[in-house]
């Protein structure tokens, strides 16, 4: 055939037939029964599984012909490319299409064709089933023979689309296996131990590291054995954090002690993370166990070197602070300068227990390290008779640590003790309103004073304390403090960075 004889799709044909991977593959039981077939039902002495390749035609199976293949311009099924279903020569000496083909001439001797075409899934089509004869059939074939080569022809289709899906099949199980392969691998190099789960959470899988480390038999702890490999006061805990993953899809993570093969249990971090199909099913788990002891044992020993570290700083706060009161004794000129001294290193003495490491024993004794937290225990000593706070915090919280901690302390610490001796609690009544909240990247303090002695006008001359407050906000925190001495009272707005009151530099939204 010539290029213009050829399909317009011939590219794409060729590229659907090489899919099937079948060309010049071996003979096959199956497609050599369905040419038996053909033939005997048509009574033909020649039938083919015929495949259309570039240049040449290819037989998958044959009877009557004694070869595997013929050069593509003596192809009388080529033609068949160009018919909706098939095509049917009665006598090809009379067809112009063959009179020059070899096949034709007295000496091929071929008279008879009828062929139907076999079409892949995607409508390409990659060959013919077909009969030939050496007699001229005027009448071509019967109904019933034209029906069973139809039928013949989807046959051989479907063997092809078997042979196809086990082929890839095959493949796929091969590169699950080389996949699985590789992983056991690489999970057995590695220095953590690996571990993975069915859906259900059942332990099926864990690495060369995880037997090594436990002692345990191969096998021994599938399921939920697991975790009697914990140590007795953790295995609940574990548990219930594995269940929850489990209902939830949530990430697992948890530290436990693990149970190593002498006896001895280790400091464990473990952890895992479920893996989703396309429809976002959890199809496996995959986890690691990390030990942790030594770094366990590490931070231990190091939040004991900071505790005692903070422990001997708050006693330097109280030593000085008595040496202060017994310099007054000997100066009682200085007793009012000794006295501002010691409330402000009280204030900072306050400011570092609440931000400094503690014990087990020392934590439960300042809550958890809040903006709010903290500066109500700093206005604690400004409570009224009944123990009811005169200074009212309000608005959005914040985390809190010591990175601010010294300069807040001594800003409001100014700002409380003016109050007590000249502004709002300085009187029975004063009260003192301090909003905090969140803006973009700035947090901002505002301090109101209501209920005090009226302002007569701004002070002429700025304290050491004022300094002191000016100093901590602009200095320290990178802010800008504003003063406003308004008849009702004075009010105070210190306008901070968001990141200046923790390393952390997030805000905490509390109801």
């Amino acid at each position: 055939m010539t290029a213009a004889d050829l399909p317009a799709n011939e590219t794409e044909r060729l590229a659907a037939l090489r899919a099937y991977d079948i060309l010049d593959s071996e003979r096959e039981q199956g497609f050599d029964d369905i040419v038996k077939l053909a033939s005997a039902v048509c009574d033909a002495p020649i039938a083919v599984v015929n495949l259309i390749d570039r240049g040449r035609q290819w037989f998958k199976a044959e009877v009557g012909l004694g070869v595997r293949e013929t050069p593509l311009e003596t192809s009388l099924c080529a033609h068949a490319l160009l018919q909706e279903d098939g095509m049917v020569v009665p006598d090809a000496t009379l067809d112009p299409r063959f009179e020059c083909n070899p096949l034709v001439s007295p000496e091929g001797g071929l008279r008879f064709y009828a062929g139907r075409l076999l079409k892949s899934r995607d409508g390409y089509v990659l060959g013919t089933l077909c009969v030939l004869d050496t007699k001229a059939r005027p009448q071509g074939l019967t109904p019933r023979q034209e029906e069973t080569l139809e039928i013949l022809a989807r046959q051989v289709m479907s063997l092809l689309e078997l042979r196809r899906t086990v082929r890839e099949r095959d493949k796929g199980i091969a590169d699950l296996a080389e996949s699985e392969s590789k992983f056991r691998a690489i999970a057995d190099s590695m220095p953590q131990m690996v571990w993975s789960t069915r859906p259900d959470g059942f332990h099926d899988y864990y690495n060369a590291r995880w037997y090594e480390f436990t002692g345990v038999p191969p096998g021994s702890t599938d399921g939920e054995a697991w975790n009697g490999m914990f140590h007795a006061e953790d295995q609940e805990r574990a548990w219930e954090a594995w269940e929850h993953s489990l209902r939830t899809g949530d990430l697992y993570e948890i530290e436990y002690r693990l149970r190593r093969a002498d006896g001895v249990y280790r400091w464990t971090l473990g952890r895992a993370t479920p893996i989703r199909n396309a429809e976002g099913q959890i199809v496996r788990w995959f986890g690691t166990c990390t030990d942790i002891d030594d770094l366990k044992k590490m931070e231990q020993g190091k939040d004991l070197v900071s505790q005692e570290l903070s422990h001997r700083i708050k006693n330097i706060f109280a030593v000085i602070s008595a040496l202060i009161a017994l310099s007054a004794r000997e100066y009682p000129e200085a007793k009012a300068f000794a006295a501002a001294v010691r409330n402000r290193i009280g204030a900072l003495a306050r400011a570092h227990e609440f931000v400094r490491p503690h014990s087990e024993v020392s934590r439960p004794t300042v809550g958890d390290t809040t903006l709010h937290t903290f500066l109500n225990a700093l206005f604690k000593p400004y409570a009224d008779n009944s123990g009811q706070p005169r200074v009212l915090i309000e608005g959005e919280d914040a985390v809190f640590d010591d990175q601010a901690a010294t300069s807040v302390a001594l800003l409001f610490h100014e700002l409380a003790t003016n109050a007590a001796k000249y502004g709002a609690l300085s009187t029975q009544d004063g009260r003192i309103l301090l909003h905090t909240r969140a803006q973009d990247d700035r947090f901002i303090l505002c301090w109101k004073e209501v209920g005090g002695p009226p302002v007569v006008s701004q002070p002429t001359r700025v304290g050491f304390g004022s300094s002191l407050a000016t100093l901590s906000v602009e200095g320290q925190l990178g802010g800008r403090l504003e003063r406003s001495w308004r008849p009702e009272g004075l009010v105070v707005e210190a306008d901070l960075p968001a990141t200046a009151l923790s390393r952390r530099r997030a805000a905490l939204k509390l109801a």
